[in-house]
């Protein structure tokens, strides 16, 4: 059986930690090892870590979520990880979920329920369509934290994953635009049970839309541009259409439109 490892990135998560860790351990028992990754955190999360029996590595200084991660997968020795957030909004109990399919795929993620209309629910609906667009797979949870991946290659994909909450959705486009097999699993995802979440709606949204567009314009850039141009053109033809039975007239709005859609 291939080995495995659960990395849990944190920063002031002293409520949390604990509580997750012995979740954990009561879920795998001692078949995987625990490793909290703590982004220099102002409380006691990584001593509480310590004494619950994961091994603590600590960043000097605050790095990052994504950071987080990056360490973990640089410092295991494990075919496999799993990665998961230290808030409690993932259920360890679903950790079997994710390793019972990683004979028959290289990344299996835990899909969340996006069905309430609240506005994360309905930005992350939109992040997967577009992702879904981009790469011509339905993307049920392009967010989501909660993940088991072979290790060999992820490290692959290493210098793209950014620092910040958003690797997650450079892991998956990448993985899926380069051949690598996925799997969505759905999981029991609870509200943060306390202590203040560190996501920023529309500064790190903003962000995973430029991160959608990167990858998209990286891999696939015709997804991209082509529509784009496509716009363009019948902008410009229509437009042209217009003022020649108006005025008999080729205006520069036209010859811009068409020009752009050229260049494009």
């Amino acid at each position: 059986m291939n080995s495995f490892e659960i990395i849990i990135p944190a920063y002031n998560e002293e409520e949390n930690i604990a509580g997750l860790i012995r979740t954990i351990k009561e879920t795998v028992g001692e078949s995987g090892k625990i490793t909290v990754i703590d982004d220099a955190s102002e409380d006691q999360t990584a001593e509480i870590a310590a004494r619950g029996g994961a091994e603590v590595i600590r960043h000097p200084y605050r790095i990052g979520n994504g950071a987080c991660v990056k360490t973990g997968l640089r410092r295991s020795s494990a075919d496999i990880v799993v990665c998961m957030d230290a808030d409690g909004q993932h259920s360890p109990k679903d950790i079997p979920k994710l390793l019972s399919r990683m004979e028959d795929f290289d990344m299996v993620i835990g899909a969340r329920d996006f069905s309430k209309l609240t506005s994360r629910d309905i930005a992350n609906r939109l992040y997967n369509l577009f992702a879904g667009y981009v790469t011509l797979f339905k993307i049920q949870d392009l967010t989501s934290g909660f993940r088991a991946v072979k290790r060999r290659e992820a490290l692959k994909f290493l210098y793209l994953l950014p620092n910040s909450f958003s690797y997650p959705t450079t892991l998956t486009l990448s993985f899926l635009k380069t051949g690598r097999t996925i799997k969505y699993i759905p999981i029991t995802s609870s509200a943060r049970k306390s202590g203040k979440s560190k996501i920023n709606l529309t500064k790190d949204g903003t962000r995973f839309f430029l991160i959608i567009l990167k990858i998209a314009i990286f891999f696939s850039p015709l997804r991209v541009f082509l529509p784009l141009s496509a716009l363009c053109f019948c902008a410009g033809g229509l437009y042209y259409l217009y003022t020649f039975l108006n005025s008999h007239r080729f205006t520069n709005m036209s010859a811009l439109l068409l020009t752009t859609s050229i260049i494009i």
